[in-house]
């Protein structure tokens, strides 16, 4: 188990749980499984051995949810996507330690949350608008792609994006699923070509795809349980931590 300790072994099988949960119900747990994993191995060498884990639980949230996806906000998001993806990409490249830009992201999470926030509980009305503008979506689209590349760490810009145009619980999950696929996949070459993937990390989250697949029937069975106020709230609250724990990790 590339040299584990039994209490790292115990940890890893959490957060492949957690995986599955957070493809299926709820997606921000995404952060806390990239800060526990970036814990028991190298940060670096982390994101390798998460992502394979990533795209097991994609392939099944997209199964599920392939009938709850706005295709228009997937799109309008591509290029921006992958520019940030191009832009992490040569971070990871040329750059061993990404502290201070996960110290930037952090930030700029906590404010967009606080902007939803004041948005919807605010009688911010001017800023109805904001989500559907060329700028907005530009900036999250390529912080989103930026983010998922050095540290597997987008779900908090995602979920504020995808909560700032109003999707519903399900298109927010089938949404969330084609796109984190998506890039996902574009990264394997990626990873591969700056070795984080190799046969010993393949073949280590293979073991693991049992506790994936019961972290995704759990999160599948959860969804339908949560209020679709109580579902945004979480989510608001669950970034806020992210981007928290990006900030002081």
């Amino acid at each position: 188990m590339l040299g584990l300790e039994p209490i790292h072994i115990v940890i890893v099988i959490g957060c492949a749980v957690l995986i599955g949960i957070s493809k299926t119900g709820l997606p921000t747990l995404g952060i806390f499984v990239a800060a526990t994993m970036a814990s028991v191995f190298p940060a670096r060498e982390s994101i390798g051995i998460v992502l394979p884990m990533l795209i097991t639980a994609d392939l099944i949230a997209v199964s599920y949810y392939r009938r709850s996806v706005n295709w228009k906000t997937l799109l309008s998001l591509l290029p921006w996507v992958l520019g940030g993806l191009f832009i992490g990409f040569l971070l990871l490249f040329f750059v061993e330690s990404s502290r201070s830009i996960e110290v930037i992201i952090g930030a700029i999470v906590l404010i967009m949350v606080a902007l939803q926030v004041f948005r919807d509980y605010g009688g911010a009305k001017w800023m109805n608008n904001m989500p559907r503008s060329i700028w907005f979506i530009g900036v999250m689209g390529t912080l989103a792609g930026f983010t998922t590349m050095i540290g597997n760490a987008a779900g908090p810009v995602m979920a504020i994006f995808l909560l700032a145009i109003a999707l519903s619980k399900k298109e927010f999950i089938g949404t969330g699923a084609w796109f984190f696929l998506t890039v996902n996949l574009i990264k394997v070459p990626m990873y591969s070509g700056l070795g984080l993937i190799t046969q010993d990390t393949i073949a280590f989250n293979a073991w693991l795809i049992p506790a994936i697949l019961f972290g995704t029937y759990i999160g599948i069975k959860t969804l339908p349980l949560i209020p679709q106020r109580i579902f945004n709230i979480i989510i608001l609250v669950l970034a806020a931590v992210g981007g928290l724990r990006l900030l002081f990790a």
